[in-house]
């Protein structure tokens, strides 16, 4: 067996997180840069340093989940989602049960919070958004963003929902109440029942076909009859039909139901 394979093992028992499901070359890849950046020599002495250094593993967790995100990402998207998904869903359900898988350090749950505004009342509005990373939903229990993130907000919801801190934004506790943070790993743990709408966006793209074939599925099994599941701007879907799921909208997919 060969250290990185070795390594991967020793990653599993220590931390739970499945490598193997990643596609390879590209974590490894990563992997590397970190053990090079940090001065080990090679994976069997990295992880040494991630046994005995939790500083170190948090930096491993932080960068192997890789948490890039931003307010209305990809904003023709959103645009789809408030003018042709949304009203839809809304008027077919008294209580709309919304799951933001993957949800990294908030700002994809805050959006769809702020974009349902525009329908809903705050005290009608609840989220569940998830991610594997327990430091990344720390952050995004705490709501401050820099500038950058908040490139596509627009200006309305940008002066209504965000109060200045220095070069930063804290994002209003009237919208942090309507989301409720918690920890799933996509590739093990239970996924919520009778979803009327699941964003899983930009992630699935970093998982081996045998990972997303299992996820797909279960993401199936969680909507609801009519619920719709929203992926990332690189990870359309071929051949839906596998999954019993059925195209909607580009990058918009409702469950096949017979």
């Amino acid at each position: 067996m060969d250290k990185y394979e070795f390594f991967k093992k020793q990653v599993f028992s220590l931390i739970g997180i499945d490598l193997s499901s990643y596609k390879e070359k590209q974590m490894k890849r990563r992997i590397q840069s970190l053990l090079t950046r940090n001065k080990y020599t090679d994976f069997d002495d990295y992880f040494d340093g991630l046994k005995n250094d939790i500083k170190l593993l948090d930096e491993f967790i932080n960068y192997l989940t890789i948490n890039v995100s931003e307010f209305f990402r990809n904003p023709t998207q959103w645009d789809v989602l408030e003018k042709e998904i949304l009203p839809s869903l809304i008027n077919n359900n008294r209580k709309l049960n919304i799951w933001s898988s993957a949800c990294s350090t908030g700002e994809e749950p805050y959006t769809l919070v702020m974009l349902l505004t525009r329908f809903l009342k705050l005290s009608d509005i609840s989220i569940l958004a998830t991610d594997i990373d327990a430091g990344a939903i720390e952050k995004a229990k705490t709501g401050i963003y820099n500038e950058k993130s908040l490139q596509n907000v627009p200006i309305d919801l940008k002066n209504k929902y965000f109060e200045s801190i220095g070069s930063n934004y804290k994002i209003h506790q009237s919208i942090k109440d309507c989301v409720k943070f918690s920890r799933i790993d996509l590739l093990k743990d239970k996924y919520p029942n009778n979803c009327n709408l699941i964003l899983c966006r930009n992630v699935l793209i970093y998982f081996t076909e045998e990972a997303k074939v299992n996820i797909y599925k279960k993401f199936h099994d969680s909507l609801s009859n009519d619920g719709v599941l929203f992926v990332g701007s690189t990870e359309q879907i071929i051949m839906p039909e596998r999954y019993n799921l059925k195209s909607a909208k580009t990058f918009f997919y409702k469950k096949n139901v017979y």
